[in-house]
């Protein structure tokens, strides 16, 4: 079950794989994203250190957070993945050219998890391509619909 999408993505990346990741969080973060608050849209992944790192993401915190906890809305949070992936990710990035999208925040056995994609970005050709294909495939659903009356 999805609690965040980032849409934006699939307009500028053509995704090619999609991987599973967990995070790294504080509690009030957990109570915001479960609260629906949460964006992605701007947020963006980066290799440091053997590790990946997401950026740019905003979770802002509940008005009812505690006191003793000074919340962060945009701090850098790291993803957890098994070391092979890392490695295998680490090397697509550094050598092939492609890029880490964060594409939504969902559910996975009660946990909060990240589903990253290895993307390549899009020329605004390919863009404009895209949207007129949909645009076509909708109206071919309107012609449908109207022949079936």
């Amino acid at each position: 079950m999805s609690i965040v999408d980032n849409r934006k993505a699939f307009h500028d990346y053509f995704i090619e794989e999609w991987y599973e990741a967990g995070l790294v969080l504080e509690g009030w973060e957990v109570k915001a994203i479960r609260a629906g608050r949460a964006q992605i849209k701007e947020a963006y992944i980066i290799v440091k250190s053997g590790a990946l790192w997401m950026i740019g993401s905003h979770i802002s915190p509940l008005p009812e957070a505690s006191t003793h906890v000074n919340p962060d809305p945009v701090r850098t949070r790291k993803l957890l993945l098994h070391g092979e992936e890392i490695n295998k990710l680490i090397g697509k990035v550094e050598r092939a050219g492609y890029t880490l999208v964060p594409l939504n925040f969902h559910y996975s056995k009660g946990r909060i998890k990240l589903e990253i994609g290895l993307a390549k970005g899009k020329k605004q050709h390919d863009k404009r391509a895209t949207e007129a294909e949909k645009d076509w495939k909708r109206e071919q659903q309107r012609l449908l619909k109207r022949s079936n009356r």
